[in-house]
């Protein structure tokens, strides 16, 4: 990568300035932050804006935790995205990622993963071999994902989740946080506990 590359960022919020950081040991120029908050003006010392005028020639990355509005803001307008990997990260060279995608400090991801576009992939996380992770998703800090583990577009794995290896999770789920999953999951379904039990379903966006 070269020096100094631009880099606008699309949320001002807690989880921007996760993102921040990163950029910043990745030796990134932030030149500015766009949120809808018009009283937000300033994060850790960058200036935030509503508009992206000044964003002509910058990569972006999109700095908020909700999948689904990630997903509108990144089909909204075409944009140059990037993907950030903290340099505390363990990736296998065999894992792939798409565009958008975070991955914080402290993730393991082994071999033959695939990660989507806009994902999270937050601090401590564990990712293991041959899992494919679709878009959208967020695998919340210390979440555990055993080998050939499918997760369907905008799933949001809550924080402590365990996954046993072989299942399919599907797309707009909700995995809560600490729940140990020993079975397939639908399309929708909110689960919690150990093992874990579907409590709702909701139609998957």
């Amino acid at each position: 990568m070269m020096e100094k590359q631009e880099l606008f960022i699309y949320g001002a919020s807690g989880h921007g300035k996760v993102i921040v950081e990163i950029a910043e040991r990745l030796s990134y120029s932030i030149i500015g932050l766009v949120d809808a908050n018009p009283e937000i003006k300033n994060l850790l010392g960058y200036p935030v804006s509503t508009s992206d005028d000044s964003a002509v020639n910058a990569f972006w990355i999109i700095g908020i935790g909700n999948n689904g509005i990630r997903k509108k803001i990144s089909l909204a307008e075409v944009r140059p995205y990037i993907s950030l990997i903290h340099p505390a990260a363990n990736l296998s060279k065999r894992t792939t990622i798409g565009e958008g995608t975070v991955v914080m400090a402290g993730v393991s991801i082994n071999a033959d993963v695939c990660v989507g576009k806009h994902c999270i992939i937050n601090t401590n996380a564990s990712v293991d071999h041959d899992c494919n992770i679709a878009d959208y998703v967020h695998v919340s800090p210390n979440a555990a994902l055993a080998g050939n583990v499918t997760v369907g577009e905008g799933t949001h794995i809550g924080i402590g989740a365990s996954i046993i290896q072989g299942l399919t999770i599907g797309r707009w789920c909700t995995i809560g946080a600490g729940a140990v999953i020993i079975q397939d999951v639908p399309d929708g379904a909110t689960v919690v506990g150990n093992p874990g039990r579907v409590i709702k379903v909701n139609q998957a966006e």
